[in-house]
């Protein structure tokens, strides 16, 4: 088991954001993610992958663009989007989906 596939079989649910440093949109989505954490609070664990860095698993997980957020619970994936999304429409998508 990969160290990912043991971060999302956690039963808290996880967003992962699939990020670039070069990426204009991925810089506009960060304090964005910050606002749902601060709202969500232990509700949700965010975290980030830099897609150069992690080659591998981008691949693996067919990530095409940047930004791709996936939420994830107990190993299964609940959601997943590419592109930047407001805070309200992040939260709203990870509250039905964890509910």
């Amino acid at each position: 088991m990969t160290s990912f596939e043991k971060l999302i079989a956690n039963e808290k649910p996880i967003l992962v954001d699939f990020f670039a440093t070069w990426c204009g949109p991925c810089q506009t989505l960060t304090p964005i993610l910050k606002q749902v954490k601060d709202t969500l609070g232990e509700r949700i664990t965010i975290i980030k992958i830099d897609v150069d860095k992690n080659q591998e698993l981008a691949s693996k997980l067919q990530v095409r663009g940047v930004p791709t957020m996936m939420l994830y619970q107990n190993g299964n994936q609940l959601w997943r989007q590419s592109g930047v999304l407001s805070k309200e429409e992040i939260i709203k998508i990870v509250l039905e989906k964890i509910n």
